[in-house]
């Protein structure tokens, strides 16, 4: 028998998964749409993007990033919803909140699924995690909603309970130990491992990789050498072994919003403001996230293909919205000409907004209290409740988005 070296040890992570989490969140709302293909988009236009579809919707073929036309076609029956945020807001508060009362080592992912670590707890035996299992589901339905359901994955580490979680959709549960992790992974295509898309299954493929079987088969060193040419192959040996590896902090590289512009993509005054727009959102996360940054980029996509990419680094660190619009306007003059489809800004280089080179500029000092008033209002009476008049347009144009692996700043209301 080949010895696999498969970590030995209880599935006590757990992963939580809300089933098509934003439709059916809206099937919860509405009794009416149960039952019925329905689809999610950021915003309704000619050509947007399903960002969610509900079961009944998949079942005719629509999927996540389904353009409107095709999945119209797919689906002549679709019902299409715009995103509401606040209400998928509350339900991820539910799901943390019972999700918590379990372990306090436990976080979410993104807004509709998260792990919990129940290492050194009193589950400690493969049927008393199952038994939690059926609990958490069953609660699911009690303190959100009878119409919600989740998918329960367990395993050694991170990967094998998200991979477990995904096994059998929707509402299933199922462990990954040490004595079936083999017949699994027989049952599997690259693709269906959690962080193997088309790029890595080319890489694999191309290095005689082809099954998650062969994966498992190669050594460490011809991962490391051959196929990933980096630390990343040992990674992904120990990663498919059920030991964990994706248990870190990764530091803030970068804080941004970027749009896609649907009218007016030509127009200099529309597009400021809604740059403008996106600077706030910034600043607001930035602040949320206590840095201070001392580097603006400005990005832009245009329609003839043109990519655009300016950046600007300044010695002073910066924490306001003006600051940063100083900064972020002269950039975006810069661009060259043509139709903008989709418009960026991100701020980088952070420092400690309490350093020494901050504190000793008087002028930043008393922006920063106008700005942190004005973010104190916003916070009460609603986001663009006090907002720069220039930004105007873009306020009411660019819409909240659901957002997307990640819940850094989901209290904040903005993606």
């Amino acid at each position: 028998m080949t010895n696999w070296n498969i970590n030995p040890a209880l599935p006590q992570i757990m992963w939580v998964d809300l089933n098509s989490a934003f439709a059916t969140a809206e099937q919860q709302a509405h009794p009416s749409l149960r039952h019925r293909p329905v689809g999610i988009t950021n915003r309704i236009s000619r050509e947007c993007c399903i960002i969610t579809a509900s079961y009944e919707a998949k079942a005719m073929g629509v999927k996540t990033g389904s353009r409107r036309s095709e999945a119209m076609r797919l689906c002549p029956e679709l019902i299409l919803l715009e995103s509401d945020p606040p209400k998928y807001t509350a339900i991820y508060d539910k799901l943390f909140t019972i999700m918590r009362s379990y372990s306090d080592n436990c976080g979410m992912k993104s807004i509709d699924e998260g792990y919990i670590n129940l290492q050194n707890t009193q589950y400690n035996s493969v049927d008393k995690l199952v038994n939690l299992g059926y609990e958490i589901k069953q609660r699911v339905k009690q303190e959100i909603g009878d119409y919600m359901t989740i998918n329960v994955g367990m395993g050694s580490n991170r990967f094998l309970a998200k991979l477990a979680a995904g096994l059998h959709k929707p509402d299933g549960m199922d462990v990954i130990t040490d004595r079936n992790l083999t017949d699994i992974y027989g049952q599997l295509n690259l693709e269906d491992l959690t962080g193997i898309a088309k790029h890595y299954a080319m890489r694999l493929r191309q290095n005689g990789i082809n099954t998650p079987m062969q994966f498992l088969s190669a050594s460490e060193s011809f991962l490391r050498k051959s196929v990933f040419h980096s630390i990343n192959g040992t990674y992904w040996y120990q990663r498919l072994r059920g030991y964990e590896v994706d248990d870190y902090h990764t530091n803030l590289s970068v804080i941004g919003r970027q749009w896609v512009v649907d009218q007016n993509g030509d127009d200099d005054n529309y597009l400021s403001s809604c740059l403008h727009y996106l600077v706030e959102n910034v600043g607001l996360k930035m602040r949320f996230r206590q840095v201070a940054a001392r580097g603006v980029c400005v990005w832009a996509h245009l329609q003839n293909g043109d990519r655009f990419h300016k950046k600007q680094l300044v010695q002073t660190p910066f924490t306001s919205n003006r600051a940063i619009w100083q900064l972020a306007e002269p950039l975006l003059n810069k661009r060259p000409a043509g139709r903008v489809t989709c418009l960026g800004i991100y701020v980088y280089n952070f420092v400690s907004p309490n350093s020494d080179q901050l504190a000793l500029v008087n002028t930043l000092s008393r922006d920063n209290r106008l700005t942190n008033a004005i973010d104190k209002i916003n916070s009460m009476y609603g986001a663009t409740t006090i907002h720069s008049a220039h930004s105007t347009d873009g306020a009411n144009r660019i819409k909240q988005k659901v957002p997307f692996g990640s819940t850094s700043y989901l209290g904040l209301l903005i993606d």
